[in-house]
């Protein structure tokens, strides 16, 4: 018997009874699951139509510390509570380059003597850029990151955290004075840095973007060892023309197929062309497949796509978040005189990335559901045999929230 249990012990006086429990399960899925699915910025009049369970939103490393290790917080707990208030959960990104603004470098460290930014050009626009041979910038990256992990490692309120260097931090200037170890760290300083994300979050998954996989801007091609620390994905311009020639060649490099199963993959709707942002929840998608096919190839739990309510109605819309993420189905449910075992299949596009454990009256499985991998179907063992409630309990999830199974025994 797999999952705990003595099936040699157990097996004689087991039993099958659909009724055995007292409720528990859906008939169908008709909720959007916990920190799956379209994803919308935070302020989106339409955050609340039932359709989303995340929202997303960039952050301002200056608004957080103007001097030397004085950090105010206030400004990441009040986004977060606002998301929270409506039962959702956050995905943060702290970026310091925006096209067409200033950076968001805390101002002690502009005002140093040894520190000068780059103005250039970027999609037309003067843009600001940082000065990445300042040791004290890096410093400060460095322990900003330590110090938000102290404090929001293990926050309900918030499910992933992205994090990148150059325009809106994906690991680019694509148009604008990119420069190694200038306007952007070089690769010396981001070898350190993933290094030290990856020592941070024990808890909070990371993610980067799939841009990582350019040798010219990033260490990976050099340094492949750097493949092996447990960042998530995210790619900005998912299911773009160009998406199986270039996008899907970096998921390869990075290794997508393996890492998806303990770190989520996750994006945003490419904004190449209006065309595509209209056509993409399309029937055929906008080149040829549809979303759905595209989610469950590349395993994605969540993609923002804050502007679909100008092409798609929240139907189709909330379509599409059920089919992105985890979906968990009870096959079936037998019982010995001291256990309760459930055969549970993954429905869905990818893993749940926060330990859930089935329950019984406060009795939980020995193993957690983040273990089950998309079409897998194992079972789970509960050191129980009440017929209270069968439920699943997720640590991670806001006091309102609930992760639903499918009940099909």
């Amino acid at each position: 018997m797999a999952c705990g249990g003595n099936k040699k012990n157990d097996q004689h006086d087991k039993i099958i009874n659909a009724s055995i429990l007292n409720g528990g399960g859906v008939s169908s899925f008709t909720n959007v699951q916990p920190m799956t699915g379209i994803v919308v910025w935070d302020g989106n009049p339409n955050a609340n139509s039932g359709a989303h369970t995340l929202e997303y939103s960039y952050m301002l490393f200056d608004d957080v510390v103007s001097k030397k290790g004085v950090y105010d917080w206030s400004v990441v707990e009040n986004k977060l509570n606002a998301i929270a208030s409506r039962n959702h959960q956050a995905i943060l990104r702290f970026r310091y380059t925006y096209v067409g603004q200033l950076t968001t470098v805390p101002k002690y460290i502009k005002d140093l003597p040894d520190y000068h930014e780059t103005k250039g050009l970027s999609e037309g626009k003067e843009t600001w850029f940082p000065d990445w041979s300042n040791q004290e910038l890096k410093d400060f990256t460095l322990q900003f990151y330590e110090n938000f992990a102290e404090k929001y490692n293990n926050d309900n309120r918030l499910a992933f955290l992205q994090v990148g260097f150059g325009l809106w931090g994906e690991y680019h200037i694509y148009d604008g004075p990119f420069e190694l170890g200038k306007t952007f760290p070089s690769k010396e300083f981001q070898t350190i840095f993933l290094k030290k994300m990856d020592s941070l979050f024990s808890n909070l998954h990371w993610s980067i973007s799939i841009d990582v996989e350019d040798g010219k801007v990033t260490p990976f091609r050099e340094n492949p060892s750097l493949l092996n620390l447990s960042f998530g994905l995210f790619d900005d311009s998912f299911m773009a023309e160009e998406h199986a020639r270039v996008n899907e060649q970096r998921f390869k490099f990075l290794g997508y197929e393996n890492r998806y199963k303990n770190s989520p993959i996750g994006g945003e709707f490419n904004y190449y062309t209006a065309f595509d942002q209209e056509n993409v929840l399309s029937p055929d998608g906008p080149h040829g497949e549809s979303y759905e096919s595209a989610v469950s190839r590349f395993h994605v739990s969540y993609m923002i796509g804050n502007d679909q309510y100008k092409y798609q109605t929240t139907e189709r819309i909330k379509e599409a978040s059920l089919h992105t993420g985890y979906k968990f189905e009870v096959t079936k449910l037998e019982k010995s005189n001291t256990k309760t075992f459930l055969t549970v299949k993954n429905t869905g596009t990818a893993p749940i990335y926060y330990d859930a454990y089935f329950s019984i009256n406060g009795n939980k499985s020995n193993e957690s559901l983040k273990s089950l991998v998309p079409n897998q179907e194992k079972i789970f063992t509960i050191d129980y045999t009440g017929n209270e409630t069968l439920k699943i309990i997720c640590d991670r999830l806001l006091k309102g929230q609930r992760i639903d199974f499918k009940r099909s025994f």
